[in-house]
């Protein structure tokens, strides 16, 4: 059977993985009465709840006589260690793009790392049939995007379709309507060339995705680069050095079909399979038949450029909620977590409490933190903080991100001064249609950490802002950091209205009556710029007076302020932490002693 393997690739949101539902729909992957769930390849729960696309899966379709292996990647910057790994599994890209948007930064990443590799694209202008598209200007910006990554000569004479992948239609015509997923799959049988493999070489083959099962074990995917492998065939795992790992058999080969992965007797070269009979070989290992000695070469990974401190949750409250909660088992998890995920690189801490998870981003290490809640965690998280370099002088480097923002004309003057005061610099600006505007900036990753709740405000949640890692640039200074104080619980007891009423007047709060609260909680935003210590748990004395006037009226609160996981992270300052638990997010002081708080603040100064 004839092969091809492919990719898509776009930016969060335009439309990768329900056009792959279409494409498992018009292949008869699916039965016309099954019952599939939108965007089926967005299995994983968050990524349900998020509608972004977080880990990369390969799937597999048959049509008239080909087999396409398909791999839906990650459309977002903090999820890039996964688009640059599956990327070597294939032969072609599928370059999905907005008609309206356009090519936006995520598709500047993930473009240009195909286009090195020398991968062949196809580009489809998706979602033609919206009122605001501008399907001609969006093609000038890919040949423009294309020339300015050096693309070859073959590469920028791509072939292009016009398609809706919700109404299932692709055409050569940008002016059609309807009809069928035929011409893409035409175009990826036609252009993508099949794998050049050698099948009579020694089995050798590349990881690029860890898996883990309660019954096999490790499921390692990849591609198999020579050979063919047979079940219960003698194996080695090789390390990038080319020193033997492991040795075992190849106990479980699968293959794709639709989202399910089938059991085959063996698999050759070119196709992407699953194996399981290893149980220590990872990721960018080189599994091969024992008679190989030589290691594939494996993509090199952008280093990561934010990290944050995960630690044992010691707060008065740990281990109400969560089942795991000593340091052993989140070790564990997290050195799991970096196994799988080549972007997360995990330290020790010397009092083995905590542990520094360094990361792409902020979104990619709060999906970690959620998945971990979810599963019984409970864990005590800092701010996020950058990782410096040093240039070729000694000097210090920090990571620099393009940030892409879409605002209407009115906001765009505060969203500059905003970006001004976080010393990024404004490198275009240009109309975008629809009465809005496109800025870009080159702006150091420090002063974005926390600034997206900030712009949502500041842009009546209209705009839209993108950001991609650039490069390692020369340290701004200092950035002045969050301008608010926070009100400190000073005891331990439950929230009462009585109480909370007047602390309204002192700023926005963040708990309600009723709630359990401790020493050294942070329960409220303080309308000034420094700390103050409140009791928010103070009832009111009962007499047997009754008060004049109708006073004894019920107190009426306005609703507190509800933080998301990313948000509550944003939003803490140095010398405090969020307390996550599988049912609550909780803001505290690092130093629940008030004491200790000076101390600490003196010896800082």
């Amino acid at each position: 059977m004839a092969l091809r393997n492919v990719a898509i690739i776009a930016h969060v949101d335009h439309g990768k993985t329900t056009l792959v539902d279409q494409l498992f729909r018009q292949s008869g992957t699916f039965r016309d009465n099954q019952r599939v769930e939108e965007r089926a390849m967005d299995s994983n729960d968050l990524e349900k709840e998020r509608g972004i696309t977080i880990l990369a899966k390969p799937t597999s379709i048959e049509w008239e006589g080909t087999r396409i292996n398909i791999v839906d990647t990650p459309g977002h910057a903090d999820f890039g260690g996964e688009v640059e790994r599956i990327l070597s599994m294939v032969d072609g890209v599928i370059l999905l793009v907005d008609s309206s948007e356009g090519a936006m930064p995520q598709t500047k990443f993930v473009t240009g790392k195909a286009l090195a590799l020398g991968l062949k694209p196809i580009v489809v202008v998706n979602k033609i049939d919206r009122p605001d598209s501008r399907v001609q200007e969006v093609l000038d910006e890919v040949f423009d995007l294309f020339v300015s990554l050096d693309a070859t000569e073959e590469q920028l004479d791509f072939p292009v379709l016009y398609a809706s992948g919700r109404n299932g239609y692709a055409s050569t015509d940008e002016n059609a309507r309807e009809g069928t997923l035929r011409p893409l799959f035409e175009k990826i049988v036609n252009h993508v060339p099949a794998p050049s493999v050698d099948v009579d070489a020694p089995f050798t083959f590349l990881v690029t995705l860890l898996d883990r099962d309660n019954f096999m074990g490790r499921i390692l995917t990849g591609r198999i680069n020579s050979g063919t492998v047979k079940l219960n065939q003698p194996i080695h795992a090789l390390d990038a050095e080319g020193n033997v790992i492991e040795v075992g058999r190849a106990s479980k080969i699968m293959t794709f079909h639709g989202l399910d992965r089938v059991p085959v007797e063996e698999a050759q070269a070119g196709n992407i399979i699953s194996l399981a009979g290893l149980t220590v070989a990872t990721v960018a290992n080189t599994i091969a038949d024992t008679s190989v000695d030589t290691p594939i070469v494996a993509q090199p990974i952008d280093p990561p450029t934010l990290s944050m401190r995960f630690a044992v949750n010691d707060s008065p409250f740990a281990g109400r909620e969560g089942s795991k909660v000593t340091s052993r088992m989140i070790r564990d998890r997290l050195f799991r977590e970096a196994e799988s995920n080549v972007a997360v690189k995990v330290t020790e801490s010397a009092d083995r409490d905590s542990f520094e998870v360094a990361g792409r981003g902020e979104l990619q290490l709060g999906v970690l933190i959620e998945t971990m809640r979810r599963e019984g965690f409970e864990l005590g998280i800092s701010r996020p903080r950058v990782l410096f370099g040093e240039d070729e002088t000694g000097g210090r480097t920090e990571p620099y991100e393009t940030v892409v923002i879409d605002v209407d004309e009115e906001f765009s003057g505060t969203v500059v001064d905003k970006m001004n005061q976080r010393k990024a610099e404004m490198t275009d600006m240009r109309p975008s249609g629809g009465g809005k505007t496109r800025i870009t900036f080159s702006a150091p990753s420090r002063g974005l950490i926390g600034y997206h709740g900030e712009f949502l405000s500041d842009t009546r949640g209209t705009g839209i802002m993108n950001r991609l890692f650039e490069k390692y640039g020369p340290h701004k200074g200092s950035i002045e950091g969050r301008k608010n104080g926070v009100l400190i619980s000073n005891g331990s007891g439950e929230a009462n209205s009585y109480a909370l009423g007047p602390l309204e007047e002192r700023g926005i709060l963040f708990v309600g009556h009723g709630e359990a609260l401790y020493e050294g909680m942070i329960v409220g935003q303080n309308a000034k710029d420094d700390d103050l210590e409140v009791n928010p748990m103070k009832a009111k004395q009962l007499t047997n007076f009754r008060a004049s006037g109708g006073k004894d009226d019920a107190i009426r609160l306005t609703p507190p302020k509800r933080m998301t996981l990313e948000q509550a992270i944003a939003y803490i300052d140095d010398d405090e932490l969020v307390e996550v638990t599988p049912k609550t997010i909780r803001l505290r002081k690092r130093h629940l002693d008030p004491h200790e708080r000076k101390r600490a603040k003196r010896s800082a100064a």
